[in-house]
Protein backbone atom coordinates (compact mmCIF):
# COMPACT_ATOMS: atom_id res chain seq x y z
CA UNK A 1 0.00 0.00 0.00
CA UNK A 2 1.21 3.25 -1.15
CA UNK A 3 2.34 6.16 1.73
CA UNK A 4 -0.22 8.33 -0.01
CA UNK A 5 -3.13 5.98 0.31
CA UNK A 6 -2.41 5.25 3.77
CA UNK A 7 -2.47 9.23 4.70
CA UNK A 8 -5.94 9.19 2.46
CA UNK A 9 -7.04 6.18 4.64
CA UNK A 10 -6.22 8.11 7.76
CA UNK A 11 -7.77 11.36 7.23
CA UNK A 12 -10.92 10.34 6.00
CA UNK A 13 -14.07 10.76 8.00
CA UNK A 14 -16.11 7.55 9.62
CA UNK A 15 -19.31 6.84 7.84
CA UNK A 16 -22.23 7.76 10.15
CA UNK A 17 -23.60 4.49 11.84
CA UNK A 18 -27.39 5.23 10.64
CA UNK A 19 -28.99 7.12 8.71
CA UNK A 20 -32.86 8.07 10.08
CA UNK A 21 -34.46 10.30 7.27
CA UNK A 22 -37.17 12.68 9.02
CA UNK A 23 -40.96 12.36 7.51
CA UNK A 24 -43.38 15.24 6.71
CA UNK A 25 -46.58 14.36 5.46
CA UNK A 26 -48.88 17.78 4.72
CA UNK A 27 -52.68 16.54 3.75
CA UNK A 28 -54.90 19.14 2.02
CA UNK A 29 -58.81 18.78 1.87
CA UNK A 30 -59.87 20.52 -1.42
CA UNK A 31 -63.34 22.24 -2.15
CA UNK A 32 -64.91 21.74 -5.76
CA UNK A 33 -67.33 23.16 -7.69
CA UNK A 34 -68.27 22.65 -11.16
CA UNK A 35 -67.07 19.13 -11.26
CA UNK A 36 -69.54 16.58 -13.02
CA UNK A 37 -67.68 13.36 -13.05
CA UNK A 38 -64.83 11.73 -11.51
CA UNK A 39 -62.66 12.31 -14.51
CA UNK A 40 -63.09 15.91 -14.37
CA UNK A 41 -62.50 15.41 -11.01
CA UNK A 42 -58.94 13.85 -12.21
CA UNK A 43 -58.27 16.65 -14.32
CA UNK A 44 -58.01 19.13 -11.73
CA UNK A 45 -55.48 17.86 -10.04
CA UNK A 46 -52.92 16.19 -12.63
CA UNK A 47 -50.97 19.22 -12.29
CA UNK A 48 -50.09 18.09 -8.86
CA UNK A 49 -49.34 14.78 -9.63
CA UNK A 50 -47.53 15.59 -12.48
CA UNK A 51 -45.38 18.54 -11.25
CA UNK A 52 -44.84 17.40 -7.34
CA UNK A 53 -44.86 13.50 -7.69
CA UNK A 54 -41.57 13.75 -9.97
CA UNK A 55 -39.76 15.39 -7.10
CA UNK A 56 -37.59 13.29 -5.35
CA UNK A 57 -38.03 14.16 -1.98
CA UNK A 58 -42.02 13.91 -1.92
CA UNK A 59 -44.73 11.47 -2.39
CA UNK A 60 -47.89 12.57 -3.94
CA UNK A 61 -51.50 10.62 -4.07
CA UNK A 62 -54.89 10.65 -3.37
CA UNK A 63 -55.83 9.58 -0.22
CA UNK A 64 -59.74 10.25 0.80
CA UNK A 65 -62.77 11.20 -0.93
CA UNK A 66 -62.02 9.18 -3.71
CA UNK A 67 -65.72 9.02 -5.27
CA UNK A 68 -67.33 12.92 -3.62
CA UNK A 69 -67.61 15.27 -6.65
CA UNK A 70 -67.46 18.44 -4.65
CA UNK A 71 -64.22 17.15 -2.12
CA UNK A 72 -60.72 15.91 -2.73
CA UNK A 73 -58.18 14.66 -0.50
CA UNK A 74 -54.51 14.81 -1.16
CA UNK A 75 -51.56 14.27 0.75
CA UNK A 76 -47.62 14.86 0.12
CA UNK A 77 -45.16 12.94 1.92
CA UNK A 78 -41.19 14.64 2.27
CA UNK A 79 -38.38 13.42 3.15
CA UNK A 80 -35.88 15.47 4.66
CA UNK A 81 -32.67 16.01 7.56
CA UNK A 82 -34.41 17.33 10.04
CA UNK A 83 -38.14 19.14 10.62
CA UNK A 84 -36.74 22.24 10.01
CA UNK A 85 -35.92 21.80 6.86
CA UNK A 86 -39.16 19.61 6.10
CA UNK A 87 -41.45 22.44 7.44
CA UNK A 88 -39.83 24.73 5.10
CA UNK A 89 -40.27 22.43 2.51
CA UNK A 90 -43.79 21.62 2.92
CA UNK A 91 -44.62 25.18 3.35
CA UNK A 92 -42.96 25.80 -0.02
CA UNK A 93 -45.00 23.06 -1.77
CA UNK A 94 -48.10 24.21 -0.11
CA UNK A 95 -47.96 27.65 -1.39
CA UNK A 96 -47.14 26.58 -4.69
CA UNK A 97 -50.26 24.44 -5.21
CA UNK A 98 -52.60 27.45 -4.15
CA UNK A 99 -51.07 28.91 -6.94
CA UNK A 100 -51.59 26.16 -9.22
CA UNK A 101 -54.77 24.02 -8.26
CA UNK A 102 -57.95 25.43 -9.61
CA UNK A 103 -59.22 24.35 -6.07
CA UNK A 104 -59.84 26.03 -2.68
CA UNK A 105 -57.72 24.45 0.06
CA UNK A 106 -60.29 24.23 3.37
CA UNK A 107 -58.43 22.34 5.22
CA UNK A 108 -54.71 21.97 5.85
CA UNK A 109 -52.83 19.12 8.28
CA UNK A 110 -49.16 18.65 8.87
CA UNK A 111 -47.39 15.98 10.89
CA UNK A 112 -43.90 15.79 11.32
CA UNK A 113 -42.65 12.06 12.62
Amino acid sequence: MSDLFRKLLAERQAAPTSITPTVGVLTLQFQLYGVDDLKAKRKVFNALRALWGKEADLAVAETGDFEALDSATWSIVALGGSSQQLTARLDQVEKAIAQKIDAPIVEVHREIL
